[in-house]
């Protein structure tokens, strides 16, 4: 559990990827805050008996990044000092990389993510998040190695394959890509329609292109899932993939192809299709 600093993030494709804290840690980050601070009003105080370490989660949910990052470099300073496990004071400096990162800072991002590997390169979620980074800048071929690495150490994320899927599609690499989605959502069905808390930066992607949506349906039915297959198919319809032919030969949209659901959409699709 001491491994679970957790940030959910959307990625776009080949574009920006805006960050979102919703999870900082295994445990609720809120869990033991008074109820009237429970919902994080911006305009309530900070609550009392809270550590700085708890004042940095809560600053940073706020989007106060600055104060976050304040409050994490405090605690680093008093824990480096008392000799503590270089393991906790790892999750800290990732924690203060997400700070950075949500600012856009991605060098002081890289820089405290690198720290926290220094300290203990078994924590996966610091080599995650270095892959964001890189894939925010637009080197998603950077970005791939560390996606691996991440995956090495925890290979059970279905996060990590969604962010090293995200990265295949980009470089145009779609077997690959095809592979790591499946496994992402083997691992957790519901991985590209929620943000998977616990688990580091999760990537769903937004890229407007219907090859992409085309295989996300792909994917859905062959792994027996022909509701999301057919929501997805629908979505690379009205993105503007129109060949019929292929939809229909496909072996892998012919295991959903009885489905009353697809049946209605290839007789009556969003937009017209050709044969």
């Amino acid at each position: 559990m001491r491994r679970e600093a957790t940030i959910q993030a959307v990625a776009l494709l080949g574009a920006l990827l805006s960050l979102s804290v919703s999870s900082l840690g295994a445990q609720n980050p809120y869990a033991n805050l008074p109820q009237q601070t429970a919902g994080l009003q911006q305009k309530a105080k900070p609550a009392a008996n809270l550590s700085d370490e708890q004042y940095g989660d809560l600053y940073m949910v706020r989007k106060e990044y600055d104060k976050a990052i304040e409050s994490y470099a405090h605690v680093i300073k008093v824990r480096q000092s008392a000799h503590e496990s270089e393991a906790k004071i790892a999750i800290l400096w990732d924690k203060m990389g997400i700070c950075y990162q949500q600012k856009m800072d991605y060098g002081h991002a890289r820089e405290a993510y690198r720290k926290a590997i220094r300290l203990d390169r078994t924590f996966a979620q610091p080599w995650n998040n270095l892959g964001t980074t890189y894939y925010l800048d637009g080197k998603p071929k950077k970005s791939i190695k560390f996606y691996r690495r991440a995956i090495k150490v925890n290979p059970e994320s279905a996060s990590y394959h969604l962010n090293l899927g995200t990265a295949y599609f980009a470089r145009k690499k779609y077997e690959r890509a095809t592979r790591e989605y499946r496994t992402a959502i083997q691992l957790d069905p519901d991985v590209l329609t929620r943000n998977a808390a616990g688990r580091g930066t999760t990537v769903e992607t937004r890229y407007a292109s219907a090859k992409f949506y085309f295989y996300l349906a792909k994917i859905f039915a062959s792994a027996g899932n022909p509701d999301k297959a057919v929501r997805y198919l629908e979505r690379a319809m009205e993105e503007g993939f129109n060949n019929r032919k292929r939809i229909l030969q496909d072996p892998d949209i012919q295991k959903i192809s009885k489905d009353p659901a697809f049946v209605e959409l290839m007789k009556n699709p969003p937009v017209a299709i050709t044969n």
